[in-house]
């Protein structure tokens, strides 16, 4: 299936971007753990951010491609689970960013920490778990996987296919050790995120791992990273509401390209079916046009 999927949805493999300033922190927390404001708390101390929406905001889709590819390759492609990903394949998808947070630091945290050992590690968290746990299933369920548009359209855009793949199918699924984000938060989520915690605290020096909150500010953020106290208060950002507009921003103008593309198709069907019907009822059964229509059904 995902030779077909490949086949249909591909698109040329991006350039690789190129480092030129090391990576200093990777904030490891799961998604809804105040991602978005760490990452403007982190560009206001002057470091250049890498966030899940980032990935979903390149311009050359072919890297939001990439990264649900390495999400197949964890999560699908090791037969014995042990699997290895360089610094330099990550680089060629991070370029010069200083910080990573957000869905390519969690689902790809042991890697990451492999590839950059002397990394700095922020574990941030939500100290309500049943809060998270709500906010995750607002989310990442109710908003992303259960609208039925998203589901019809990630078929006709291989914008949306790939965005399916990474955040509602084998990047969370995997995370969430589910075929799908739906089932793996709602019945794993809780005992992963502390298992996804109890993980980064055994893998992750103390010198080297700051747990954090976003209740917590700027004080142990500065102190930690070593950057002078902002004089404003710390940024609370991408509630539901924030999160859906967003959303929205996203897949607006990708569903229009897909809702166009599927009456192009839709259309040019229906004249190429009339046509052979009134072919058929003059000439006989036209096989070869037969088989046109089949590969156009297909696609």
């Amino acid at each position: 299936m995902e030779v077909v999927q490949d086949f249909l949805y591909g698109l040329p493999k991006p350039p690789g971007k190129v480092r030129t300033q090391p990576l200093q922190v990777i904030c490891v927390g799961l998604p809804r753990s105040a991602t978005e404001s760490l990452s403007i708390g982190l560009h206001k101390l002057g470091l250049n951010s890498y966030h899940g929406w980032d990935i979903l905001f390149e311009e050359d889709t072919g890297y939001l491609q990439e990264w649900a590819l390495l999400a197949r390759r964890k999560f699908r492609g090791a037969p014995d689970g042990d699997v290895h990903i360089s610094r330099s394949e990550f680089d060629a998808l991070l370029g010069n960013a200083e910080a990573l947070v957000d869905v390519g630091a969690s689902a790809f945290a042991p890697q990451l920490l492999e590839a950059y050992p002397d990394v700095k590690v922020i574990l941030n968290t939500r100290r309500d778990l049943n809060a998270w746990h709500r906010s995750a299933i607002k989310a990442l369920v109710e908003d992303v996987e259960d609208k039925l548009y998203l589901q019809v359209l990630r078929l006709m855009s291989a914008d949306l296919f790939w965005s399916w793949e990474l955040f509602a199918k084998t990047g969370f699924g995997g995370l969430f050790q589910s075929s799908s984000v739906k089932q793996g938060i709602l019945r794993n989520g809780k005992w992963i995120y502390r298992d996804h915690c109890n993980m980064i605290r055994g893998l992750v020096p103390k010198d080297r791992l700051l747990e954090w909150s976003v209740e917590d500010g700027w004080a142990p953020l500065c102190k930690f990273l070593d950057k002078p106290l902002p004089d404003e208060p710390f940024p609370r950002t991408n509630d539901i509401t924030a999160f859906e507009k967003r959303r929205d921003v996203i897949v607006r103008p990708r569903a229009l390209r897909a809702i166009r593309k599927l009456a192009l198709f839709v259309g040019s069907t229906a004249v190429l079916v009339t046509a052979i019907g009134l072919s058929v009822k003059k000439n006989g059964m036209p096989w070869e046009a037969l088989g046109e229509v089949r590969s156009r059904l297909w696609w």
